[in-house]
């Protein structure tokens, strides 16, 4: 049996949802998985349709850490039979209890700037004395494992293994259609998918549009996501005189996201440090790889580890407008946008989770 604790689970959204979601199913090939997980207002309908055995912790946001904790210690003390314990963050260990871990191989996540706090801080050492209770301690890229060693992490147990991603779905053509309809005749077709926050650089991309808007009057961009930021975006785009040029979707079906990225000829997200707050991987960069669309990256936070410079893509400086724009010019001269989209196909093969997850197996065998 495999046992994973989160805090972050589908349907709720976001990157460490979808990863710790997509590693619970992979391990179900491999045996029984139980997972504790919050609860969440859509969670009762996904887990009825669910294979996995979801336990959901319920009650206010204060005591549901010390309430799962419980429940996981009772449950690791009655079960003999778990292979390996996974915790999606170090705050999901640091209260499960020592000698019950030493039962199993244990492993804890980390993704960036969830463990980015100064060294020696008290936050700092409880993240060192939480991630000590791992055998394996699993960074996202070779970004965050460098900063993990830089804060005082035991490098020792340090590995790293990038998120997987699914297969690319089919697209069908009513859903062709339907991207057809936001995108048209325009070009370039650009996209950005992740929640509306600082270090994505949503803010950069806009002043890009505007600048790119003379050289290629079609141009048309689609953000798709939420977050703090929407409200300043939107007015962002009126000052620049945008708003027909761009696109703000959130909440929408996973398979149309997938027909726009299918559609576009870019995946921009140029992502920067904001006050600590870093993009560790990037996950949206292998899916738009595996639709044949090259990326633009920031060079802060784990871009490299998912587009291969001048390669599958580029990689810019997400704080420097000139680089982001030159960046652009550059990925879409002479058609390299084509030649960068078939890299990256071939690259996000090596991202599939049938493939990812048998890298966990090897380090519990």
């Amino acid at each position: 049996m495999f046992l994973i604790v989160t805090r972050n689970f589908p349907p709720d959204v976001g990157g460490i949802q979808v990863l710790i979601g997509n590693l619970s199913k992979s391990l179900l090939d491999h045996g029984p998985v139980k997972v504790f997980a919050y609860e969440h207002q859509d969670s009762d309908l996904y887990d009825k349709k669910s294979l996995i055995n979801i336990e959901r912790v319920k009650g206010i946001k204060l005591l549901r850490k010390y309430r799962k904790a419980r429940l996981v210690n009772n449950f690791i003390k009655k079960n003999s039979n778990i292979r390996a314990v996974f915790a999606d963050h170090w705050k999901s260990l640091e209260l499960i209890n020592q000698n019950f871990l030493n039962k199993s191989k244990i492993f804890c996540l980390i993704h960036g700037k969830e463990i980015n706090h100064q060294k020696d801080s008290s936050i700092n050492k409880r993240i060192i004395k939480s991630t000590n209770k791992a055998n394996f301690i699993i960074a996202n890229s070779n970004y965050t494992k460098e900063l993990a060693i830089t804060l005082g992490i035991n490098s020792s147990k340090i590995h790293v293994i990038n998120p997987g991603i699914n297969e690319a779905k089919s697209i069908n053509n009513n859903l062709k259609a339907e991207a057809y309809k936001l995108f048209k005749d325009s070009y370039p077709k650009i996209i950005t998918i992740g929640r509306l926050e600082k270090r994505k650089s949503h803010d950069h991309v806009l002043m890009s549009i505007r600048n790119l808007k003379n050289k290629y009057p079609k141009i048309k961009y689609i953000s798709i996501g939420s977050g703090d930021e929407e409200n300043k975006l939107k007015q962002l785009c009126k000052e620049l005189s945008i708003e027909k040029e761009v696109f703000f979707l959130k909440n929408i079906d996973e398979d149309f996201k997938f027909a726009l990225l299918n559609a576009s000829n870019l995946f921009l997200m140029p992502s920067r440090i904001d006050k600590g707050s870093v993009e560790g991987f990037g996950i949206s960069y292998i899916e738009a790889a595996s639709y044949s669309v090259g990326s633009i990256g920031g060079k802060d936070g784990g871009a490299s580890d998912a587009i291969l410079n001048k390669e599958t893509g580029l990689i810019c400086d997400g704080n420097n407008l000139n680089s982001i724009y030159d960046s652009i010019i550059f990925f879409l001269k002479d058609d390299n946008f084509k030649k960068y989209g078939e890299a990256a196909k071939n690259y996000s093969t090596k991202f599939y989770w049938k493939d990812i997850v048998k890298k966990y197996l090897s380090l519990i065998n």
